[in-house]
C-alpha cells in the first residue's frame, strides 16, 4: 500500500455561537493556531456539504478563538455550523513512523493479543492526554482504547488488523475471557495478604 505524502488532518471543531453577528467558538485541534486560522484560509469541512468555509475573521476572547466566516451571518447561521469539524492537509512527517491517518486506520479489524476478536475500529478521538481508538466491539458496543503502544502494540495497516492489550475494563468481557471465581465466603489465614 502506497503511502501518501500528505493527509488530511481535523484543525478544529466548532462550538456554540457567540454573540449575534455569526461567529463560533472553536475546539483547536492543531498546534499552529496562528498559522491555521488567517483571515483567508479556506477550510474543507467534515461533513463536506457545511463548506468549504472561508475564514473572514479570528479573535481571542478570554483565550477562546472565536472565528467569522464568509456568509454566515446572525446567530442562526452560527448554530447551523455547530459541531462541524475544519480539515486541512498537512504533510506526513517521515520522522514519525508511528503516525497513520485516521483513514487507514479506519475499518481495521480489532483483535486482542491472542487474537480474539475485539471488534472493529469506526474512528480516532483526540483526547485530553492522548488520541483515543474508538472501536465497535462484537456486541455493537463503543470502547475507546488510548492510543498508545502499551495498549496498542500492533498497527498492521497492510495486514488490515490493530492489536490490543487492554487492562481489564476497557473491552466489554465475554464469556472466553476469564473464568470468575466464586467466593464462597470461606477464606483462608493468608489469603490476599501482604
Amino acid at each position: 500500500m502506497d503511502q501518501p505524502d500528505a493527509v488530511e488532518v481535523v484543525v478544529a471543531r466548532i462550538g456554540r455561537p457567540h454573540g449575534v453577528r455569526g461567529e463560533v467558538s472553536i475546539e483547536v485541534r492543531t498546534d499552529a493556531p496562528d498559522r491555521r486560522f488567517v483571515p483567508g484560509a479556506l477550510f474543507p469541512t467534515d461533513p463536506a456539504g457545511a463548506g468549504p468555509l472561508e475564514l473572514e475573521s479570528v479573535r481571542d476572547h478570554n483565550g477562546t478563538l472565536l472565528l467569522a466566516f464568509t456568509g454566515v451571518h446572525g446567530r442562526e447561521g452560527a448554530e447551523g455550523l455547530r459541531g462541524v469539524l475544519l480539515l486541512a492537509t498537512a504533510p506526513l512527517a517521515e520522522d514519525e513512523p508511528d503516525a497513520w491517518p485516521v483513514a487507514a486506520l479506519v475499518g481495521l479489524r480489532a483483535e486482542r493479543t491472542d487474537g480474539r476478536p475485539a471488534g472493529e475500529v469506526v474512528g480516532l478521538e483526540h483526547g485530553a492526554a492522548q488520541d483515543l481508538l474508538v472501536l465497535r466491539q462484537p456486541s455493537g458496543a463503543t470502547a475507546r482504547i488510548p492510543f498508545v503502544t502499551a495498549l496498542v502494540p500492533v498497527v498492521d495497516v497492510e495486514g488490515g488488523r490493530v492489536v490490543l492489550d487492554p487492562p481489564g475494563g476497557l473491552l466489554e468481557v465475554d464469556e472466553v475471557d476469564e473464568v470468575d471465581e466464586v467466593d464462597d465466603g470461606d477464606a483462608t489465614p493468608g489469603d490476599g495478604g501482604a
